[in-house]
């Protein structure tokens, strides 16, 4: 392992603007659909999903803004935060938030049974698989490691905020197939769940690890940064991802909801 250079990075420092301008419609949109279809029943509910909401907003308007983007594009330790926030934690404040019960419930009827029927449709199926997220969040970090899209992306703003797209869906993905409050497709039982999550949890490790030794990646920049990265990496992941195994924990009430069915009087 060698110290590199970091690679010429752009200023992405006005880009940052328009991108959180996007984050802040996101959170007005959210807030729109929310006040539409409220029901007096769902007020409280409707509290702790909208908070969960605009939390993940909050923490990837953070990412996106300085002092966090600017440290991104000068140091590796930077990116590697604001990947951690783009990708991990945002994510399952706003799959925790039921955007897709917000929005089905404030669509009218007709059009709420077509979004139903295309999202239980095959490529939704396909996409939500737990082994499709994982390819596509941690197998994701392999690619950008240990290939040199890193410093191609680095050199790119296109590429650069692909990657930070990549990252928030695939995170997105992932939280919503493990821990999300609004349905998904075939969605495994809960041991099988933890098995997928504990996969991940492995993955970041041993990518963090081999980041911190300097064994197979691509990545250009001084060891000192590398391994300061690779060390918010292996914490960080971790703390995220025991964050999601407890919102899989607190999302999780199978038994309860199937005595309810047994017990609900039926309605005429």
């Amino acid at each position: 392992m060698h110290d590199h250079p970091m690679p010429a990075h752009h200023d992405g420092s006005w880009q940052a603007v328009p991108a959180v301008t996007v984050v802040v419609l996101l959170a007005a949109g959210y807030l729109l659909l929310v006040r539409r279809g409220a029901r007096p029943a769902h007020r409280s509910r409707d509290r702790w999903r909208t908070a969960a909401f605009l939390t993940g907003c909050a923490v990837l308007a953070a990412a996106l803004l300085p002092p966090i983007a600017p440290f991104a594009h000068e140091d590796f330790r930077g990116h590697m935060l604001q990947h951690l926030l783009i990708a991990m934690y945002a994510p399952p404040a706003l799959v925790l938030g039921a955007p897709g019960s917000v929005l089905l419930r404030a669509l009218p009827a007709r059009h709420a049974r077509r979004l139903t029927g295309a999202l239980r449709g095959r490529p939704v199926r396909v996409a939500a698989h737990p082994l499709i997220a994982l390819c596509l969040s941690t197998g994701g970090l392999a690619v950008l490691y240990f290939t040199p899209l890193y410093d191609a992306t680095a050199a790119r703003p296109a590429l650069h905020w692909l990657l930070h797209l990549h990252f928030l869906l695939s995170g997105c993905l992932f939280a919503w197939v493990i821990a999300g409050r609004d349905p998904a497709p075939a969605r495994p039982g809960v041991r099988a769940r933890l098995v997928v999550l504990g996969v991940a949890i492995a993955g970041h490790a041993v990518i963090a690890q081999l980041l911190y030794g300097g064994f197979l990646i691509d990545v250009h920049a001084p060891i000192a940064q590398v391994r300061g990265g690779a060390e918010i990496m292996y914490y960080g992941g971790d703390i995220a991802e025991l964050l999601l195994a407890a919102a899989l924990v607190a999302t999780w009430r199978p038994a309860r909801t199937a005595r309810r069915q047994r017990t609900a009087p039926s309605l005429p």
